[in-house]
């Protein structure tokens, strides 16, 4: 399939980006996810290995686009839970 990033382009197949992504230890996932195989990635770490651009060059938009059109899911960041807070009650004299 052939698509457009960082306004270059590129010919990629879904069978090239697994490929490329076999052996690569996931990074941890802040925003964007894909799934490839049974790893979860970063939408910005499976752009910068398939396209060896620097990651400010292109949108996660862009890979989240291209990475779907090439039949992968692409998932939200899960909302992370605020850690429970250690402090102490501001009702107690803990000074």
């Amino acid at each position: 399939m052939r698509c457009v990033i960082a306004r270059f382009p590129f010919d990629l197949i879904k069978s090239e980006v697994e490929q490329s992504m076999s052996g690569v230890t996931p990074e941890p996932v802040t925003g964007v996810s894909v799934t490839i195989g049974r790893q979860v990635y970063p939408v910005m770490q499976v752009g910068q290995v398939i396209t060896r651009l620097n990651r400010r060059d292109f949108t996660t938009g862009e890979m989240r686009r291209a990475l779907t059109r090439l039949g992968f899911t692409c998932q939200d960041a899960r909302p992370v839970m605020p850690a429970p807070d250690t402090r102490a009650d501001e009702n107690t004299l803990g000074w």
